[in-house]
């Protein structure tokens, strides 16, 4: 039988087999990150990858495009009883996306400070201006469907290729917008009950919802470039 080895902190671990089985299945941090954060970074790692994929698609297909492609300050101009004003919608909706970052921020800074009412409360706010982003993304939507006649397969207003690759991608992020709301509401009625406060008053998960909020935010500011402003 080997002997058990012992390590620099002073637990005795088996050798051989065992001691793989036991290191595995152990509780353990490389670099002191806890393994919540860690998986969050791998997920938005890999929604990076997706959504360059599709932003460079975009642009190919863009580029590539034998019929004119549609003006975006033309095509996202509202009116309001006078002349239309360009992208107006589109910059109403990244204001309310930045603030929400702002709110966000606010409402880890209040986790960590332990403040559970603010916290709720700001996380509440966030959830809120997400749900008006992703309403304003359906009125655009609507807007383009039903008043101008775009399909995912055609569009009166120029190339083909414009309606795939908007609706594409404008609603693989509004999921992630959508899916974020409900993940900031769950977190934040956690955070109202004290469920945090009775497992040792962590409040690190507040600061992992951040994370994949601005990872949201981030990618939107992508799309504004890309699509509407280009």
């Amino acid at each position: 039988m080997p002997e058990a080895a012992l390590t620099d902190t002073g637990d005795i671990l088996p050798e051989g087999t065992r001691g793989v089985v036991a290191d595995f299945s152990a509780d353990k941090q490389t670099f002191q990150v806890p393994w919540g954060k860690a998986m969050m970074w791998i997920f938005l790692l890999s929604d990076t990858f997706i959504f360059g994929c599709f932003l460079t698609s975009y642009m190919t297909v863009r580029m590539s495009a034998r019929d004119a492609w549609p003006v975006p300050s033309e095509v996202f101009a509202l009116s309001f009883g006078g002349e239309p004003i360009p992208l107006i919608l589109i910059a109403i909706m990244t204001f309310i996306l930045i603030s929400s970052s702002g709110t966000m921020a606010m409402a880890v800074n209040m986790g960590y400070r332990k403040e559970r009412n603010k916290t709720f409360w700001l996380m509440l706010a966030t959830a809120a201006f997400g749900v008006m982003f992703v309403s304003m993304q359906v009125f655009e939507w609507t807007k383009l469907i039903v008043d101008e006649g775009v399909r995912p397969w055609s569009n009166p207003m120029g190339a083909a290729q414009f309606g795939s690759t908007f609706f594409m991608i404008t609603g693989f992020h509004g999921l992630h917008v959508s899916a974020g709301v409900i993940y900031l509401i769950t977190i934040a009625s956690r955070v109202k009950r004290g469920f945090y406060e009775k497992r040792g008053g962590n409040y690190e998960i507040v600061e992992i919802t951040g994370l994949y909020w601005h990872f949201v935010d981030l990618v939107w500011v992508f799309i504004f470039a890309l699509f509407y402003l280009w």
